[in-house]
């Protein structure tokens, strides 16, 4: 609306809850709902929004606060900006006021995920603090370290950057066989130019029946390194706490052979072999206590020389590889997330994550969930260096909401922490949001001014443009001058009483 036509309608809604006005055939003064007339901003103020709330009292309206907020730019031209003196002495005029009191607010943006090249979409990730602070003392000042900081996290998995991107490329090949198993129909991925699935078995199995010869021992050094690289793949910035595992048992290790399968029938291709070495004794694999896979029911029969007869047909091979790529899987994050078995973590893993009570299709999506935790971790360990103290909580968080939720990687994770964690990724850049609320009176007669700049474009009407981040030439001819638009929220009082 034009800003004549809001005002207007903000004195008529005003007029109407005043209870000291009388009006024909009306007894009895009904609280109405705030209203919020949204404005062109065609005023020299470009005036965005007006707005008038009730303030109310045993059900009866005693007043209303009144509202005007305007919003320009984006401007890199700091000679724009208020200044705080002028503010305040602005608010005191206006309410009479000899007392003010300032609060800080500023958002800076720690790790923005951008634009990978060669492709069109940009990941969601974001990583930001959120810094509050009384006594504020000039305009955009940095916060003082006594500041109360919230540390958010929204993160999507898959970024092909991340040091656990084999562990995602592994997950979703896990749900493209949990997808098959529902729907009748798997997406298998590309043959690989490397050596394939059915190869990569049939090497395994000859290098078993070699190590079946006295003493047995699962697996030479080599070997093990070379399963522990495909699986972890993680950089040196976070194998202190990943940790690689190494007590992979057949099931596993057959998992890694097998991810790469590229079709339904080298999926039987390689079971029929391994089963045949099971049936022929040529193999005495060794697994872990506890899996319970049909393949290791199968691998504990064939201990006693007696296998039952198996079907691979239909969806028993995807069933049979989904159960062990799960096993294997379950185990890699609870290595990471448990680590010690008496930490504090291990129930909520044993009573939820880990769970082999609930069906494959809900275990495969506990999974997920599981994968988004570990990506979350790693992120403020590899970019933010947060140590063991400030993981632990983080983690707590995450699986608190994850066995209330469904998976929801737009879900904003917050984390208390101390300024000083983050100040060096802060102290000298520029806040993404920083305001400040000037304030008086308490209860119902409080009163705000709040000034604000941002680089995202508060509002969706009234600004030349929507989004400010950088400006190409600038006022004072530096590049990469950050642009801002300017919000301003002021308030006015009415008492009816």
């Amino acid at each position: 609306l034009p800003v004549p036509v809001s005002r207007q309608l903000i004195s008529l809604y005003t007029m109407v809850q005043n209870p000291n006005m009388t009006y024909p055939g009306i007894s009895d003064l009904l609280v109405l709902p705030p209203l919020w007339a949204r404005c062109d901003g065609s005023d020299p103020q470009h005036t965005c929004w007006i707005g008038a709330e009730p303030l109310k009292a045993a059900n009866k309206v005693t007043g209303l606060n009144i509202y005007m907020v305007s919003c320009d730019g984006p401007t890199a031209d700091k000679t724009r900006f208020a200044n705080l003196e002028e503010l305040k002495m602005e608010h005191k005029i206006r309410h009479h006021s000899s007392l003010v009191t300032t609060k800080g607010f500023a958002q800076y943006e720690l790790i923005a995920t951008t634009a990978i090249e060669d492709t069109i979409a940009e990941s969601a990730s974001k990583i930001y603090v959120d810094i509050t602070w009384n006594g504020v003392e000039k305009i955009l000042e940095t916060p003082p370290l006594i500041s109360v900081a919230t540390l958010n996290i929204a993160l999507e998995s898959g970024d092909p950057r991340s040091p656990v991107f084999p562990l995602y490329r592994e997950l979703q090949f896990l749900l493209a066989l949990a997808e098959g198993l529902k729907s009748g129909v798997t997406e298998w991925p590309e043959p690989s130019e490397s050596e394939s699935a059915l190869k990569l078995v049939q090497e395994f199995l000859t290098d078993l029946k070699k190590k079946l010869d006295g003493d047995y021992i699962f697996g030479n050094k080599n070997e093990t390194e070379k399963i522990k690289c495909d699986t972890a793949a993680v950089d040196s910035c976070i194998k202190s706490i990943f940790g690689e595992r190494g007590d992979l048992d057949f099931t596993e290790q057959l998992w890694c052979k097998m991810k790469s399968v590229s079709s339904y029938q080298e999926l039987i291709d390689c079971f029929t072999l391994v089963i045949k070495s099971l049936q022929r004794g040529e193999i005495q694999p060794w697994i872990h206590q506890g899996s319970s896979s049909f393949l290791s029911q199968l691998i504990q029969q064939s201990y006693h020389g007696k296998m039952e007869d198996v079907s691979l047909s239909d969806i028993t091979p995807i069933q049979m590889l989904l159960e062990i790529g799960l096993e294997k899987m379950k185990k890699d994050y609870v290595s990471f997330f448990i680590g010690e078995p008496d930490t504090g973590n291990s129930l909520l893993f044993q009573d939820y994550f880990i769970s082999t009570s609930v069906d494959l299709q809900e275990q495969v999506h506990r999974v997920q969930k599981l994968h988004h935790m570990l990506e979350i971790m790693v992120s403020c360990t590899g970019l933010l260096q947060f140590r063991h103290e400030n993981l632990f909580p983080l983690t707590q968080i995450c699986m608190k909401y994850y066995k209330e939720n469904p998976l929801n990687e737009k879900h904003v994770f917050q984390l208390p922490i101390r300024p000083v964690l983050v100040k060096k990724f802060y102290q000298n850049d520029n806040p993404e949001v920083w305001k400040v609320e000037i304030s008086s009176g308490h209860g119902q007669k409080e009163v705000k001014t709040t000034w604000q700049v941002s680089t995202n474009a508060p509002i969706e009407h009234g600004t030349s443009d929507s989004s400010g981040c950088f400006s190409d030439t600038t006022v004072n001819g530096s590049s990469e001058e950050r642009l801002y638009f300017i919000t301003m929220t002021q308030c006015s009082q009415v008492q009816f009483t």
